[in-house]
């Protein structure tokens, strides 16, 4: 693959309990879409708290070199016709993914941070900190029906941390990855190159705001479609991954390139995230952004009332399979504890550290 940038954002973000709160009388929890079609709870739109950048190598840099600015053909210009096979499989070049990094980039940058917080290091103590990417499977949860997850939870000096496990069945699906697979990943990475994207994707220089989240753009590849039942499944269903990721950091765009089955890109459309859900307003099995957010804070309030012991080699293993509840157990140490020794270790040291004197003027 082309040597590519991610470019991460650190965010802060409030999400209020929902108003049909439910009671856990055990260490369990419902996904029927039914039970969270109350109103939409408050959210306060995130402020960005700062950002750093994974290079093609996966190495990280505390800070925004690897953000690209957005550079869509002309609107009034002809069909782009991104040739998104170009340079497969001689230049790609996947990272191993038995490697698995957990929260270590996220921590990183708290680390080299945690001086700089608002309100002091302190400010993390009742926070969350997890990815992006784990708060958008929760929140899709009541509507998946086929992909089950696991999140790990430990507290540590007060704060709730979440990191991803690897279900069994999604490792069996990834060595079993056919090649066609592969090359989609490659064919999404090079439209990213064509419209000179990072990862959140990147930021639109000619939006009158330049302030993040709303300069941010997230770039999505889909096959194209001919019928209205191929839109039909497309609004129900990769729109809602769309719109799930986008909506929480308050990216305002998603644009789109449509390929054709010769994987050139034959047509462009802009998806504002707020407007999603008019897709499929009026589509019985359609998906809600009340559901899907009210279920999301039930989880993160159920998480937070359920890992109460602070320890950070103490992992609560919340599981989901399709059709079911999420469940909970609690394991120590390998294989489920996913807070570095690093991390603890640097953050136990300024727990301890005595406040420093000022020095007489």
């Amino acid at each position: 693959m082309e040597p590519r940038g991610t470019k991460r954002g650190a965010g802060k973000m409030e999400v209020a309990e929902p108003r049909n709160k439910l009671l856990h009388p055990s260490p369990s929890l419902p996904t029927d879409p039914a039970l969270y079609s109350g109103p939409f709870p408050f959210y306060r739109r995130p402020s960005e708290l700062g950002c750093f950048s994974l290079d093609a190598q996966r190495q990280y840099h505390g800070d925004a070199r690897a953000l690209r600015y957005y550079s869509p053909p002309p609107t009034n210009g002809p069909v782009p016709n991104f040739d998104l096979r170009d340079g497969y499989p001689d230049r790609y070049q996947p990272w191993d993914e038995e490697v698995r990094e957990g929260l270590d980039h996220l921590l990183r940058w708290l680390l080299e941070h945690r001086g700089q917080l608002e309100g002091g290091p302190g400010w993390l103590a009742g926070a969350i900190v997890t990815w992006r990417g784990h708060l958008t499977k929760l929140l899709t949860t009541p509507y998946e029906q086929q992909e089950g997850w696991q999140l790990a939870a430990s507290r540590f000096q007060g704060t709730l941390y979440l990191s991803e496990v690897e279900t069994p069945a999604a490792r069996a699906q990834r060595l079993a990855r056919p090649p066609i697979l592969r090359e989609l990943m490659y064919m999404g990475h090079k439209f990213e190159h064509y419209m000179c994207a990072g990862e959140v994707d990147c930021t639109d220089p000619q939006v009158p705001s330049t302030q993040s989240p709303a300069c941010y753009v997230e770039l999505k590849t889909s096959k194209e479609m001919h019928s209205p039942g191929q839109w039909r499944n497309f609004y129900r269903h990769k729109l809602l991954k769309w719109w799930a990721q986008s909506f929480l950091p308050g990216v305002p765009n998603v644009v789109a390139g449509f390929r054709n089955p010769e994987g050139f890109v034959c047509s462009l459309k802009t998806f504002p995230t707020m407007e999603m859900f008019e897709y499929v307003r009026n589509d019985r099995d359609g998906w809600n952004p009340s559901v899907c957010m009210n279920f999301c804070a039930a989880f993160l309030s159920f998480a937070q009332s359920t890992v109460v012991e602070d320890d950070p080699r103490l992992v609560y293993l919340f599981s989901w399979e399709p059709g079911g509840p999420v469940t909970m157990s609690v394991h120590r140490d390998a294989p489920y504890a996913f807070l570095p020794t690093w991390y603890v270790e640097a953050m136990t040291q300024d727990l301890l550290s005595p406040p420093k004197t000022p020095s007489p003027k």
